[in-house]
């Protein structure tokens, strides 16, 4: 593990080139970065500039520091000033998006008490509480350990106290979504204190406002998320089980959908939670039975040149064709057709690639009628033309190989025809280049009838 040092020390030695070997401050800088590194030591959480002369002792302050200190006092006066107040926030907001040592520095300076109190002092001023929730937000970013069981109380409260305004539901979200990124801890404490019942009436109450369709499906997503280290298993799936069954989150995701038609952005959000959600077989089946796949479809249809209509779009028909009837529906709907258009209009963007082979792969998984609308739709000469572009990825490469070998698995009437397409010569290739790759690689080699070495590993 690399060592770590305090701001204080690095601003020491900063000092001291400057003092004992008259550098100039960027110069003292640089010099202390080169010095700590060449020892191994993280520098992550250090800020590496200074606002020198900003104390009446002349020693350096930071700016960051500095714009804490003003929001501070400016939060000890019973009734501060209010422009004053929002450009102490601004200026603080603005620092912490600097960068993480920033926002870290700010940490170990109270800066979680400040912000805290800031929020519960205009607990009832829903304009000047969206400010600071806001910029909580911002400093909170990658520091979701700071946050306690209090505070997390408190956002949730806000979501219900507050559940009619649009901003700072859109604020309390992102603030929420900052504080469970790869923290399982915080995930199941804030389902514990009630988060979903929040979510699904946000979604009711403001389903045509993009701004808050984004930020709640970005804590939706996170809610499933198993990104913690720290923990050995976390509750991803009883959370989507939850949002589903019983907060009715596919009702409300699609009611967005339909009502956020003309927004690409908000759209491709809502597809990749629906993606996310779609983890059991009923779910996928309710999903179409609500109209989802007529309205996924759709805005492919529309905004198929869109990367990120397209590369969402594609991960729910991916998702939800777990379900084997509704991998018909796909194909029957002209699924197949979209997602070889979107792979060849976006062919040089690895994502749709990667996407567009994993829907084919399993449209084609043990269903022979799908694998000839495939084929019939180029679909093969898509999948091969996809790996040759983007050789140097080993997930395109991955999934481009699953979807050959279904394509072959029960219609070995196809080997030949993809072979014709040079499809060996470039699984081979993968299978040099990436490791990852061999296993899928030499079952999909196998599957077309070409020669593979055996050998044994015990």
């Amino acid at each position: 593990m690399a060592k770590q040092i305090s701001q204080e020390t690095f601003d020491a030695v900063v000092r001291e080139n400057m003092d004992e070997f008259e550098m100039e401050g960027e110069e003292a800088v640089q010099e202390a970065v080169q010095q700590f590194e060449s020892q191994g030591v993280d520098l992550s959480n250090i800020v590496k500039t200074l606002n020198l002369g900003a104390t009446p002792s002349g020693e350096p302050e930071h700016a960051v520091l500095d714009a804490l200190s003003q929001l501070e006092g400016l939060l000890t006066a019973d009734s501060p000033d209010t422009e004053k107040l929002t450009s102490a926030l601004q200026t603080f907001q603005e620092q912490c998006k600097v960068s993480f040592s920033h926002r870290s520095l700010a940490a170990s300076k109270d800066g979680y008490k400040v912000m805290f109190t800031a929020c519960a002092k205009f607990a009832d001023n829903a304009n000047t509480l969206c400010k600071c929730v806001e910029t909580f937000g911002a400093f909170l970013e990658g520091q979701p350990d700071l946050i306690d069981d209090t505070g997390m109380k408190f956002f949730v409260e806000i979501l219900t106290k507050f559940a009619g305004d649009a901003p700072l539901q859109a604020s309390t979200c992102k603030t929420i979504h900052a504080t469970c990124l790869k923290h399982e801890t915080n995930r199941q404490a804030y389902v514990e204190h009630g988060l979903l019942p929040c979510l699904k009436k946000a979604l009711e109450t403001h389903g045509s406002n993009p701004d808050v369709v984004r930020s709640v499906c970005a804590v939706m997503r996170v809610l499933t998320f198993d990104d913690d280290i720290r923990v050995p298993y976390g509750k991803a799936h009883e959370h989507a089980k939850m949002m589903v069954t019983e907060n009715k989150a596919l009702e409300t995701l699609l009611a967005s959908l339909g009502a956020c038609t003309g927004d690409t952005g908000t759209t491709a959000e809502v597809c990749l939670t629906l993606s996310r959600l779609a983890v059991r077989n009923e779910f996928c089946q309710q999903i179409v039975d609500l109209g989802g796949l007529d309205l996924v479809l759709n805005a492919m249809k529309d905004n198929v040149r869109h990367q990120g209509v397209a590369s969402r779009g594609i991960s729910v028909l991916k998702a939800i064709a777990g379900n084997d009837d509704v991998k018909t529906k796909i194909v029957q709907a002209g699924g197949v057709e979209l997602i070889i258009t979107a792979i060849n209009i976006h062919i040089g963007v690895a994502l749709v690639c990667e996407e567009g082979c994993a829907a084919l792969c399993a449209l084609a998984l043990r269903n022979t009628d799908n694998v000839k609308a495939i084929m019939a739709a180029n679909g093969a000469e898509t999948v091969v033309q996809a790996m040759k572009v983007h050789m140097d990825k080993p997930a395109v490469q991955k999934q481009g190989c699953m979807a050959i070998r279904n394509l072959v698995a029960r219609s070995r009437e196809f080997a030949e025809p993809i072979l014709e397409l040079g499809a060996e010569d470039v699984i081979n290739e993968a299978r040099f280049r990436h490791k990852s790759v061999e296993d899928v690689g030499k079952a999909a080699v196998r599957d077309l009838g070409g020669q593979v070495g055996l050998r044994e590993l015990w």
